[in-house]
C-alpha cells in the first residue's frame, strides 16, 4: 500500500489559498519557524505585493508516515491553464469556499475542471474565524453543488489554524492512494511545469507515472526528442531538496541539463534513453487558446535579443503564453504576444520590466479578427496594423465568448444594464440559493477585454464574480482608428473599435492623451482618425516660460519686446513642425483601463 496522497486546493481568487497551504507546512514541519513568512508558496515578489498567486506551486510534507503531495494553484480567471495542468498531476482537491462570500464563479469553473480529471472532492468551508462569515449557508451551497453530507464538509481557519489537522487526516483518509503498475519497469513521467535557473538550466517538474528516475539516469524527452542526463533529482520543500530519485506516483524535480528553453515543454513525457524505443508518450495537455493579442518592443532597438531570450524564459514558465516576431515601421523589432486576459498581460509586462530589466512600449491589446475578403480570402488578423482596405472586405467576424456572473439579487439589475451595454445577449439566469443567481451571457471577447472587471466589481459593490470561455465567431461592424500625435500616426496606439462607438473611443483615447502626455514647447494636436476623417480632437497648450523674469524695473517695452519674440520663436516652431513626442509606457496601460 503507498503512503503517497497527491492533492492540489482550488479556489476562487482571494479565498484564502496560500494562508491555508502556510498552516499546513507549520503543522507538518516541513518549513524551519525561523524562515516562515506569510504566502511562503507565493515565491514571486510581484504575488506577494498584489496579494494573488499566478503561478503553481509544488510542496511535499511528512505527516503521520504519509508523503503529502500539495500544489498551490492561483484563482484567477486569467490563470486557469495553471490550475488545469495541476489537476492533471494529482489524485484530489481540496475545493475552498470563502464563509464570508460563499461560491463564487472561478470556484465553480475550478471545480468543473477537477471533476473532468475524475478526482476525489475535499470540499471545505474557510475563515470560519471572520465575524461576517455564514457558515450555514456555505455549508448549504456546497451540499447543493456537489450532493455531499453536511459532515463531510470541513470547516477552517486558514488564519488561525483551526480544521487543517482535520482537512491533513481526510486527505489521507478520502484521496486515493496513486495508481502504480508494479510490473511496469519503463519510466514515464509527466512536465506539468518547469523553470528556467541561472545556475542549473532548465528544471522540469514532473509527476512519476510508471517506474523511477534517478540521478545520473540519461534521459529522453519524446515529443522534442532531446537527450540528457538527470544532473540532479529532488523534492519540494518547497526550495529544491536533494533526494537522488523518484519514485512512480512522486511529484518532484528534474534538473534535466538542458540550456536551450525549446528543448523541455510542458506536457512532454520524461522516460530513459534505454526505454526510449518503447514506451508511449503520455496524453499531455491541450494546446491553450490566447484571447488577447498585443505588440511587446523593447524602447531600445538593441534590445531585442534581451528581449527574445527573457521572453523564451518566460515562456517555459508561463505555458499559457504564445508569441511570434513581428515588425512594425514605427517600433521596429519585437513580439507579437498571446494572453489569457489583461491580467495575464499586465503581470507578463511587469516581469519583464523587474526580472530582465527591460524597457517596453506595448501596443493597445486587440483580439483575433476573421475578414473575409471580396474576391474570396479569408485572412486572421490579430494587430489593427494588418487591417486591410476598407473597400476590398466582404465581412469581418470577431471572437465571442460564454459569460456566467455569479451576483447578489439585489445587483442583478446594474449587472444586466452593463452586460447590455457592452453588447451582451442574455442567455438566462440560475438561482443558487434564495439571495444570488447566476446570469448567462453570450458577449464579444473585446467587450470584456478591458474594464469589464473592475466596472461589474463596482456595479456590485465588489461582491459578483465571473468566468468566461471561448464559444465561437459573429459577423461584426468595425473599422480601423488611427491616434496622431502632432499630426504624426502613433502606431502603438491604433485601435480597432465599433464604427458606431469610434467618436466616444476617439474622445476617450485623446483625451486621457492630453492628461498624461508631458508639455512640449508647441501647440500638441491630439487626433483620432478613420480613413481620412478627423472623429475627435483635443489640443494640449504649449509648454510656457516666463521669458520676463529677468526683467527688472524699466520701461514696458522691454517687456513687450520679449514676448514678441518669443512669440515668433514659437510661431516657428508651429510652422517647422511637430517635432517627435515620446509617449511615456504608463500612457499605454491607462488608455488601456479606460
Amino acid at each position: 500500500m503507498s503512503n503517497i496522497r497527491n492533492f492540489c486546493i482550488i479556489a476562487h481568487i482571494d479565498h484564502g489559498k496560500s494562508t491555508l497551504a502556510d498552516r499546513m507546512l507549520e503543522k507538518t514541519n516541513t518549513v524551519d519557524p525561523r524562515k516562515m513568512k506569510d504566502q511562503l508558496l507565493d515565491r514571486m515578489d510581484l504575488e506577494r505585493e498584489r496579494g494573488i498567486t499566478i503561478k503553481l506551486q509544488p510542496v511535499t510534507m511528512d505527516y503521520n508516515d504519509y508523503k503529502l503531495n500539495l500544489i498551490d494553484t492561483p484563482g484567477h480567471v486569467d490563470f486557469s491553464y495553471e490550475v488545469s495542468r495541476s489537476l492533471a498531476a494529482v489524485e484530489g482537491a481540496i475545493l475552498l469556499v470563502d464563509a464570508t462570500q460563499g461560491m463564487q464563479a472561478q470556484t465553480l469553473a475550478n471545480l468543473y475542471l477537477a471533476m473532468e480529471q475524475d478526482l476525489t472532492i475535499i470540499p471545505v468551508a474557510n475563515k470560519i474565524d471572520l465575524p461576517a462569515s455564514d457558515v450555514l449557508k456555505t455549508k448549504k451551497e456546497i451540499m447543493d453543488l456537489l450532493g455531499c453530507k453536511e459532515d463531510e464538509i470541513i470547516c477552517a481557519s486558514g488564519k488561525t489554524g483551526e480544521g487543517v489537522e482535520d482537512i491533513l487526516d481526510e486527505v489521507i483518509r478520502r484521496i486515493p492512494e496513486p495508481k502504480i503498475d508494479i510490473n511496469k519497469e519503463e519510466t514515464r513521467a509527466l512536465i506539468f511545469d518547469s523553470n528556467y535557473d541561472e545556475y542549473k538550466g532548465v528544471v522540469a517538474y514532473v509527476r512519476v507515472i510508471d517506474g523511477e528516475i534517478k540521478k545520473g539516469n540519461k534521459i529522453k524527452l519524446l515529443a522534442t526528442t532531446a537527450e540528457s542526463e538527470a544532473l540532479d533529482v529532488g523534492i519540494f520543500k518547497p526550495d529544491y531538496y536533494t533526494t537522488g530519485n523518484l519514485q512512480a506516483g512522486e511529484i518532484g524535480y528534474v534538473v534535466t541539463g538542458f540550456k536551450d528553453v525549446s528543448e523541455c515543454r510542458v506536457g512532454d513525457t520524461i522516460t530513459l534513453k534505454k526505454f526510449s524505443d518503447r514506451v508511449k508518450a503520455l496524453k499531455g495537455y491541450n494546446e491553450v487558446k490566447p484571447m488577447v493579442f498585443a505588440g511587446i518592443f523593447p524602447k531600445e532597438g538593441n534590445e531585442f535579443n534581451e528581449l527574445r531570450d527573457a521572453i523564451e524564459k518566460l515562456k517555459l514558465n508561463d505555458s499559457s503564453l504564445s508569441y511570434e516576431p513581428e515588425q512594425s515601421l514605427a517600433l521596429g523589432l519585437g513580439f507579437r504576444c498571446g494572453f489569457l486576459g489583461i491580467l495575464h498581460l499586465e503581470i507578463f509586462q511587469e516581469r519583464l520590466k523587474r526580472e530582465y530589466g527591460l524597457d517596453l512600449i506595448v501596443t493597445i491589446p486587440s483580439v483575433a479578427y476573421k475578414i473575409f475578403k471580396k474576391n474570396g480570402e479569408e485572412i486572421t488578423i490579430r494587430t489593427p496594423q494588418q487591417f486591410p482596405e476598407r473597400e476590398s472586405i466582404d465581412r469581418i467576424e470577431e471572437p465571442w465568448v460564454k459569460l456566467d456572473i455569479i451576483t447578489p439579487k439585489e445587483y442583478v439589475g446594474g449587472v444586466m444594464n452593463l452586460a447590455q451595454e457592452k453588447r451582451g445577449i442574455y442567455k438566462n439566469t440560475e438561482y443558487i440559493d434564495e439571495t444570488r443567481a447566476v446570469l448567462h451571457y453570450y458577449i464579444p471577447m473585446s467587450a470584456i477585454l478591458t474594464d469589464f472587471y473592475d466596472k461589474i466589481k463596482s456595479t456590485s459593490s465588489g461582491y459578483a464574480s465571473i468566468n468566461y470561455e471561448m464559444s465561437g465567431y459573429n459577423q461584426a461592424s468595425v473599422v480601423k482608428m488611427d491616434i496622431l500625435v502632432a499630426e504624426e500616426p502613433i502606431e502603438a496606439l491604433t485601435v480597432i473599435v465599433y464604427e458606431d462607438e469610434a467618436h466616444k473611443r476617439g474622445k476617450e483615447i485623446v483625451k486621457t492623451l492630453k492628461d498624461s502626455l508631458p508639455k512640449q514647447m508647441f501647440v500638441l494636436k491630439l487626433q483620432a482618425a478613420i480613413g481620412g476623417k478627423i472623429v475627435a480632437a483635443e489640443r494640449l497648450s504649449a509648454m510656457r516660460k516666463d521669458v520676463t523674469a529677468k526683467l527688472y524695473g524699466g520701461d514696458v517695452t522691454r517687456k513687450r519686446k520679449l514676448l514678441e519674440k518669443q512669440k515668433k520663436g514659437k510661431k516657428k516652431m508651429m510652422a517647422g513642425g511637430k517635432g517627435s513626442v515620446d509617449i511615456p509606457s504608463d500612457t499605454f496601460i491607462k488608455i488601456l483601463k479606460k
